[in-house]
């Protein structure tokens, strides 16, 4: 398929910001697993983020495609810098396609006023895929919920200006999940929010992940998405929209992965020749590039097909199982290309490495 000049312009306005601004302070961010503020404040200015909002609320616009080729380039750069950004999509998504026009406007529209974060609140400490083993609680009380329960593993959890919260609003353990959840949109101030310490993980290090508590923090009615008992429904749509961007991201990885092995294979020399001239190298590099290739695939058919209008939970689950899986051999192969300089952490694929192993968790 040949790109729209539109989608051309998008991919490259976020290679050059990756290669620019992200790449040069990647390993730092790594290392003092900060918060990359400044790289999230550029991206809101250049139009990387929140590419989903509707232009009704001040946003772009855009579709799954074009979040995608944004979401590679990005992740080219850092997977760590690219999730915070990714995070926000996924926060959106429940309000974007579930969220009466009041709903949008209020909290897509700030989103596009300035650079601010949002979160998707739905993992728990005993629920992460099994959505329907959550725990947490909603009691409507008058015109309010009164919501109780732990949420882990929150991407954005402590910068976040709001969160989309999924809980049980049905009390009967028996019914079903179809009916038994409710998404809320909470504000992040509201009291009764207890917010925990930065988890330090593997990799992806600068991106915030926390557990949230939340205590009988009262929500108005106007915030539930929908109506109550239609949480579970809009929880798994918005992942048919946000899983491409998610293989996406580990094809970005992959190709980072795949171009620095190719690089070091042409400069380094054994037995008198470069070590891209040796067999065993030269196939294992074919063997990443193909690999790569056939991701991007995977998450671009995903993308077009809800972009078309079409259910793509089967492509899109294919296309993040995939690219999960490829990214951590290419990242393991890149580290071998490597030698011992891929064990150590002056060079770039050992941090490549502990950052792709998310996409299989």
């Amino acid at each position: 398929i040949e790109l729209t000049a539109e989608q051309k312009e998008f991919q490259a306005t976020a290679r050059k910001f990756a290669a620019e601004e992200i790449i040069p302070v990647a390993a730092q961010y790594d290392r003092t697993g900060e918060y990359p503020l400044p790289l999230i404040k550029r991206a809101w200015e250049l139009g990387l983020m929140n590419a989903h909002i509707p232009e009704s609320c001040g946003g772009l616009g855009l579709g799954s495609f074009e979040a995608c080729l944004i979401t590679e380039e990005l992740a080219y750069g850092c997977t760590g810098v690219q999730t915070a950004i990714e995070a926000n999509s996924l926060g959106q998504m429940p309000v974007i396609i579930a969220g009466n026009e009041h709903q949008q406007k209020k909290y897509l529209g700030r989103m596009t006023e300035e650079p601010m974060m949002c979160a998707y609140c739905v993992t728990e400490p005993g629920a992460g895929s099994d959505v329907a083993g959550i725990k947490t609680k909603a009691e409507k009380k008058g015109d309010e919920y009164v919501i109780n329960g732990q949420k882990m593993w929150i991407t954005n959890g402590g910068k976040a200006n709001w969160y989309f919260l999924l809980a049980r609003t049905n009390p009967d353990p028996k019914a079903p999940a179809s009916k038994a959840f409710t998404g809320f949109i909470v504000e992040a101030d509201s009291p009764g929010i207890q917010i925990g310490r930065k988890e330090i993980n593997m990799g992806q290090r600068c991106s915030d992940t926390r557990g949230i508590v939340f205590e009988d923090v009262r929500v108005p009615k106007e915030n539930v998405l929908m109506a109550e008992g239609a949480g579970f429904k809009i929880a798994m749509g918005a992942f048919d929209k946000t899983r491409p961007p998610v293989a996406a991201g580990a094809v970005g990885l992959a190709k980072r992965a795949l171009d620095e092995a190719t690089r070091y294979a042409l400069e380094r020399k054994t037995f008198g020749k470069a070590i891209v001239e040796h067999q065993a190298v030269s196939f294992l590099l074919a063997e990443m590039a193909m690999k790569v290739e056939l991701a991007r695939m995977a998450y671009q058919r995903a993308a077009w097909e809800v972009d078309a209008g079409r259910r793509n939970t089967y492509y899109a689950s294919i296309a993040k199982a995939f690219a999960g899986d490829i990214a951590n051999q290419v990242a393991t192969d890149a580290v071998q290309i490597f030698g011992g300089n891929g064990f150590n952490t002056e060079y770039p694929v050992e941090k490549l490495l502990r950052d792709a192993k998310i996409y299989q968790v």
